[in-house]
């Protein structure tokens, strides 16, 4: 499948879908509906025409056309390994949006807020157990918004993150599993 510039997909095993913004040989940068921009290997995208959504049977095919591989078991992990955070969220504005140069300080709280629900929601969704959202020192307004939103979910724990890898300017948020 050939994937030009502009081209509208779909991720595999995702139900995410966005516009193709770069190619550098296998790998596509998707800006993706909700505005993040990712990478991935141009055989997990499929290219969707129109408002058109691909099925399931498409998917279906795409896959089997892939190599069927046996699962490797994991690597046994070594406990510090086993602690560490699965997923890092960087909140620095310049993460979350190409500029910030007519945004008040008001709009960009907002903007770290959102995206912080959003990352914390797709982590609970997904069963992610751990997540650091990188907040930066600063004043310490961002940092205590948090605060506020975490306490607003039952199923959770936070705690200032690992001191030698993130500094002050962390929260690691612990989910509780249930079942």
């Amino acid at each position: 499948m050939s994937l030009l510039i502009g081209d509208k997909v779909e991720v595999l095993d995702e139900a995410s879908s966005g516009r193709v913004v770069d190619i550098e040989g296998d790998m596509a940068t998707v800006v993706m509906d909700d505005g993040f921009t990712l990478k991935y290997s141009i055989k997990e995208l499929i290219k969707i025409e129109g408002d058109i959504k691909v099925s399931n049977y498409e998917v279906a095919k795409v896959k089997g056309e892939k190599e069927v591989q046996k699962k490797k078991k994991d690597p046994v992990r070594k406990p510090k390994q086993r602690n560490e955070a699965r997923m890092v969220v960087d909140l620095h504005i310049h993460q979350l949006v190409k500029s910030s140069k007519n945004l008040s300080n008001f709009d960009i709280l907002n903007l770290q807020l959102d995206a912080a629900k959003r990352q914390l929601d797709f982590a609970i969704g997904k069963r992610i157990q751990k997540v650091v959202f990188v907040h930066g020192v600063g004043e310490g307004i961002l940092k205590e918004e948090l605060k506020y939103l975490f306490k607003k979910y039952e199923n959770l724990k936070f705690y200032d993150a690992d001191y030698q890898k993130y500094g002050l300017g962390a929260t690691e948020v612990y989910i509780f599993q249930n079942g």
